[in-house]
């Protein structure tokens, strides 16, 4: 099938968001005076669980530690890591900017399936497009709109259902091993560019590639993104 739509990650994938993430969970968890702090390694071992309201639970159950509602902890956490990137200093990873906006010349879809909320998505494209969500991308798919969220195929089904597209019209650009099992779960290609909290994962059944740079994109990919240049 001819390629008609790319479908990204967020978190890792189009920013390095998960230190912005870290601190706004302990920025929280400080002002709810819980007296827990995640460090680099807990929170790389906690990234394996999908989400930030499991992450909590996670955590919780690993710990045998008790706190207040997880649903406004969370919410709490979502309003900091907005306040975060609207203070700036978070940039794209190298040639998404390019990326999306070559696919978009080329007359190709764009559109997310994230594990992350609404809010998170419309945070990183108001820091680092300076627009709206839904002027970046085509289509929006958050894990809070799925029953199951990565590693299941749900939120890259809903993307594709949204865009009405099969899903070997469609490539996946993702980071980690849960999202390449999710997206592959829902029957798509996937291209991987290892983020600095996945670099030593499993990314079996991916091309994983350094960068989204044009330097390092596969052919086919380019033929495509070329085609209205020639």
């Amino acid at each position: 099938m001819t390629l008609r739509a790319l479908i990204f990650d967020v978190d890792g994938t189009l920013a390095e968001t998960e230190e912005a993430h870290r601190r706004a969970f302990n920025e929280s968890f400080a002002a709810h005076g819980l007296g827990w702090h995640w460090d680099r390694p807990a929170y790389a071992r906690l990234l394996r669980t999908t989400g930030g309201k499991e992450r909590i639970r996670a955590f919780m159950a690993e710990t045998g530690q008790q706190g207040p509602g997880v649903s406004a902890l969370h919410a709490d956490k979502t309003r900091r890591f907005a306040a975060i990137l609207d203070a700036g200093g978070l940039d794209l990873r190298p040639g998404v900017a390019e990326l999306v906006a070559g696919a978009r010349a080329a007359g190709l879809a764009v559109a997310v399936a994230t594990t992350t909320s609404r809010p998170n998505v419309e945070a990183l494209c108001r820091c680092c497009w300076g627009r709206p969500a839904v002027a970046v991308f085509d289509v929006i798919a958050a894990g809070d709109e799925v029953a199951r969220k990565k590693p299941a195929g749900d939120v890259y089904t809903l993307a594709l259902a949204r865009l009405r597209l099969q899903p070997g019209q469609a490539l996946a650009l993702e980071d980690s091993r849960n999202g390449v099992l999710s997206a592959r779960a829902a029957g798509l290609a996937v291209l991987v560019t290892p983020s600095a909290y996945t670099g030593g994962e499993d990314f079996d059944g991916a091309t994983v590639i350094p960068t989204l740079e044009r330097a390092h994109l596969p052919g086919p990919l380019l033929a495509r993104l070329d085609r209205i240049r020639a």
